[in-house]
């Protein structure tokens, strides 16, 4: 099969990049492996029409509203690209077939590496968070903990003072203040406690706090940290695409313009894989951009061939 653009990746920047190409009267394929970033998450937030939505409802909406304009839809992953812009691009999906696109968008995403500490994982999206806007209303007014995994935990840690009077920092032995951060974060009375983070003390499926490798307790309703993020970033390293890294090693993306052209001419990318920040609404809106861009230049590239075909008739 062949498409004017294969979309890798169904989240919000994926689906609203179809969307928009099957708009524009493109064939578009979208590839997607059903595993979301936010799959634990109870819902989105900061979404206009769409607040506190389930992921996976949200999903299933999205997916009907663009497979209406006629963009077709894969389950899958994609394991290989090869190709390029003037000769198109082949991507090879895990069951062995391969399409063809003449442009591709990848929105694959991220992957969270959480910190080892027991109970982390268990409780991921649900009482152990990561965004201050996406989850901090529901954490309003509650005791809240930060676990630092990095010293960018100082200012997660300032921030959620706008939605709790009870924040405490847990340096986990992932770095020491500066002092101006010291002093910052008395000036906020935000507490600050020394230590290694063991687990999360969990009574009847609710937190109640976090335990330290001391045997010291800090009690809790929620608990904040930053894991590492890693950019789903292989299917582009291999044909070439500039993958780049923070300093610190907390995370990592792939590089590319304002509209999400990377560095390998008629590859796009969009939404988190490209922009570690981006909230759903943020990723929706790169994957508009990225498609317009497509667009545009799928556009252009028709109008050259349909010139020289001319001259050469004349």
């Amino acid at each position: 099969m062949s498409y004017d653009v294969v979309v890798i990746g169904g989240g919000g920047a994926g689906l609203s990049a179809a969307l928009t190409l099957a708009r524009s009267r493109r064939s578009v394929l979208v590839v997607d492996d059903g595993s979301p970033r936010n799959a634990a998450a109870e819902g989105i937030h900061g979404l206009l029409t769409r607040e506190g939505m389930n992921p996976a409802d949200f999903g299933r909406v999205a997916r009907a509203e663009t497979e209406a304009y006629g963009a077709a839809f894969r389950e899958g992953r994609a394991e290989a690209v090869s190709g390029n812009r003037e000769d198109g691009f082949s991507v090879t999906l895990d069951d062995g077939e391969r399409v063809r696109a003449r442009r591709l968008i990848v929105a694959t995403g991220l992957l969270d590496e959480l910190p080892g500490i027991a109970g982390v994982a268990e409780r991921w999206g649900r009482d152990v968070l990561h965004c201050p806007y996406c989850h901090g209303w529901e954490a309003r007014g509650r005791a809240l903990a930060v676990i630092a995994t990095a010293p960018a935990a100082w200012h997660q840690a300032l921030l959620l003072r706008s939605w709790s009077d009870d924040v405490t920092l847990l340096l986990n032995d992932a770095f020491e203040p500066t002092e101006e951060q010291w002093d910052l974060l008395s000036a906020r009375d935000v507490r600050i406690v020394r230590g290694r983070v063991a687990s999360l003390r969990v009574c009847d499926d609710v937190l109640r706090g976090v335990l330290l490798a001391d045997g010291r307790a800090v009690s809790c309703d929620a608990v904040f940290l930053g894991p590492r993020v890693r950019a789903r970033s292989a299917l582009l390293e291999e044909i070439g695409v500039t993958t780049s890294s923070h300093p610190d090693g907390l995370f990592e993306h792939i590089e590319s313009e304002d509209t999400g052209e990377t560095s390998v001419p008629g590859i796009w990318v969009a939404g988190n894989i490209t922009d570690i920040t981006a909230l759903v609404v943020t990723a929706m809106a790169d994957g508009s951009r990225a498609a317009i861009a497509v667009d545009t230049d799928l556009m252009l590239a028709d109008a050259q061939a349909a010139a020289a075909a001319r001259r050469a008739r004349e």
